[in-house]
């Protein structure tokens, strides 16, 4: 079996020790570096390229899960694994989403590190099943009822914007463009604006089948 070569990036001392203590006694495995900043461990890829990363999502400067997409992107063939304590569904969607291809939590006792990394270098994807839930359970729940728009309420929803989203619960709860640039300190002009943008988007005529849009399709 070839050398695999591995990259540690945690935020706590003890634990980059004890993931290089166990693979020293490895001889098929090594750790070439070890980091508590993604930033560093981004870095050092530039120089030696590491074939699998053990990486945690809470870290001090770039998260785990910025700091993968940032790597997936400048070398594919680098696998990412998340090893974390954090068991967050949000978390576990946003990490496998941009290109973990496996999420372990540290404290798993039914889980083996090396035959995850043996797996996930076949090409595998790996998810523990009450990991998997967890990810699943962030999924937004389609319409099975119109195959050929599932999921046509998280696309309008999405297509609307943070600012989007206020101003339309307010335009819920019958407030008038100058009641809504009050509430949320904004000029009429640009609340009008953001309530044509809304209009267009639900592809409503007006805000009164705006707002009854927003309450059938469950947007609130």
């Amino acid at each position: 079996m070839d050398l695999i070569t591995l990259y540690v990036v945690d935020n706590y001392l003890l634990n980059r020790i004890a993931y290089k203590r166990f693979f020293e006694n490895e001889p098929n495995y090594k750790v070439i570096g070890d980091f508590s900043h993604a930033r560093d461990c981004i870095e050092q890829m530039q120089k030696q390229i590491a074939d699998i990363i053990l990486m945690d999502v809470e870290l001090p400067d770039i998260n785990g899960i910025e700091a993968t997409k940032i790597i997936k992107e400048r070398f594919p063939k680098t696998k990412i694994i998340i090893l974390s304590s954090c068991n967050d569904g949000e978390k576990i969607l946003a990490s496998l989403a941009n290109g973990a291809c496996s999420y372990v939590l540290k404290n798993s006792k039914t889980v083996n590190i090396k035959n995850v990394i043996q797996k996930v270098l076949k090409g595998e994807f790996l998810m523990d099943l009450e990991i998997a839930k967890k990810a699943f359970s962030q999924i937004h729940i389609p319409d099975t009822k119109n195959l050929e728009n599932l999921y046509e309420i998280k696309r309008m929803k999405d297509s609307l914007t943070v600012r989007e989203l206020e101003v339309l619960k307010l335009l819920i709860d019958g407030k008038t463009n100058s009641q809504i640039a009050r509430e949320i300190i904004i000029s009429t002009n640009t609340a009008k604006a953001h309530v044509g943008n809304i209009l267009t988007k639900l592809a409503v005529k007006d805000r009164v089948q705006a707002a009854v849009k927003a309450v059938r399709t469950g947007i609130f």
